[in-house]
């Protein structure tokens, strides 16, 4: 079902009014900032998941980018309740974006600000429970230049480069390497593996630090040794399973990291954390019931 109604600025809007310039400065040189959250079917109604800490980095982002968004995150949090209620959703998949309007050359000083946020229905982002992963030629983004905190719009051309590259040899997805050739990301999402009831991912610094990333570190950190560290691609080889975790692709299976095979079948520490982080998401587990913000 497609959305009926978009939030723009203060107040909803239909989908069909939701339109801007072609001249954007966002649109010209990738300077727009955005969230991507997920709201889920529970037994009392839809339920953002971890609301408060996806807007919390949605402000940082803006302020990373120089903008000083006239919502508070109070604001933008009903925003996001309200935008799910009038679009009649139980299940779907949040836009917050803020970007620079009408105006060329690369300073956007002068430019208007627009705030918007948006929902759609949105089932599994990757087609497969077990995925073919190939390790891209692309580099992640340097750490020097950018801000790897932040998901600003012009980044993910670093991302969709890799995707793309993945897709045209067969792959279901690519992983990113970062610039001292380490393993760091896939393109939207971060990535666990495991071993001898240890789960390791790659350390912050050259990642996105994800909000799903730190949920599952703190939903099993009692259970599992988590380690963060530089992995290296000779490593991947030594390691049982491997995961991909992330607001869109929640958590999914990897079958196979360029020529590492981990099996077709989803492994057990893969299929635990993924039947956990469902039941969290989902209003199921009561224990972190705080993390759900319910749209009433």
């Amino acid at each position: 079902m497609k959305s009926k109604y978009i939030w723009v600025n203060g107040k909803p809007v239909s989908f069909s009014e939701a339109k801007f310039h072609i001249l954007n400065h966002s649109l010209h040189y990738g300077t727009a900032v955005f969230e991507g959250i997920r709201f889920y079917k529970t037994a009392e109604g839809p339920a953002i998941f971890r609301l408060d800490s996806h807007m919390e980095r949605f402000l940082f982002s803006a302020k990373t980018m120089g903008m000083e968004l006239p919502f508070s995150k109070k604001e933008l949090c009903e925003a996001a309740k309200e935008t799910v209620r009038k679009n009649r959703f139980e299940e779907g998949y949040i836009r917050p974006i803020a970007f620079w309007g009408g105006k060329m050359g690369l300073m956007p000083q002068g430019a208007d600000l627009n705030v918007a946020i948006a929902v759609w229905e949105w089932g599994k982002y990757l087609e497969k429970d077990m995925v073919e992963v190939m390790i891209s030629d692309v580099v992640r983004v340097h750490p020097e230049s950018s801000v790897m905190n932040a998901k600003i719009s012009g980044n993910y051309a670093n991302s969709v480069l890799a995707s793309n590259q993945a897709k045209e040899k067969g792959f279901d997805e690519a992983l990113l390497l970062d610039y001292q050739g380490f393993i760091a990301e896939g393109p939207g999402e971060n990535i666990f593996f495991a071993k001898d009831g240890k789960l390791y991912t790659p350390e912050k610094g050259t990642v996105l630090p994800g909000i799903t990333r730190q949920t599952i570190i703190t939903l099993f950190s009692e259970k599992y040794e988590i380690v963060e560290k530089k992995i290296t691609v000779d490593e991947i080889g030594d390691f049982d399973e491997a995961f991909f975790v992330g607001t869109a692709v929640e958590v999914n299976g990897i079958s196979k990291i360029s020529e590492t095979d981990f099996g077709d079948k989803e492994g057990k520490i893969t299929g635990e954390v993924k039947e956990k982080y469902l039941s969290v998401v989902r209003g199921e587990d009561k224990k972190y019931y705080k993390w759900l913000t319910i749209v009433k």
